[in-house]
């Protein structure tokens, strides 16, 4: 009988590198049901801190589930099929940016990579105001996941 690979759990390093080379996640709320609400987000993640910072707009129902209860966890894939990791933890919704280069609207500014930083700075903060954009901040206690290597 041939033994399957078993998955391997990753190391806090390991998790923290996966979430720094990703940009791309599901972040999970819940419902008023106790249903999860599952919804794929751009992120920016902070290892010193331990922060995962999304932005989104104060309407959207992931920001009412979040206010409601705070509890979240957004799920990573990794390389493959086989790996992911998991940032849990309770998020913080910041107040709607209201003036342009607030301190939101520069927060919501340094989660962009520099690559893609906007042109006219200005206009990109008065945009921000105009959507009524804020910052999710999962302050995350507890990170996990799995990889699984086949050998071929």
């Amino acid at each position: 009988m041939t033994r399957r690979p078993a998955p391997r759990s990753l190391s806090d390093e390991a998790l923290s590198s996966l979430l720094g080379r990703q940009q791309f996640g599901t972040l999970a709320t819940m419902k008023r049901s106790g249903h999860p609400h599952l919804t794929t987000m751009v992120y920016s993640w902070d290892p010193e801190a331990r922060i995962v910072r999304f932005s989104t707009t104060a309407g959207r129902v992931k920001v009412q589930h979040l206010q409601r209860n705070p509890r979240a966890a957004l799920h990573v894939p990794g390389g493959d099929v086989w790996s992911f990791a998991v940032a849990e933890g309770e998020a913080v919704v910041s107040e709607s940016t209201a003036v342009p280069g607030d301190a939101v609207g520069r927060e919501l500014l340094k989660m962009i990579p520099e690559a893609g930083r906007p042109d006219d700075e200005a206009a990109f903060l008065e945009e921000l105001v105009a959507e009524h954009r804020v910052v999710i901040r999962l302050k995350v206690d507890r990170l996990y996941g799995t990889a699984l290597t086949i050998d071929g």
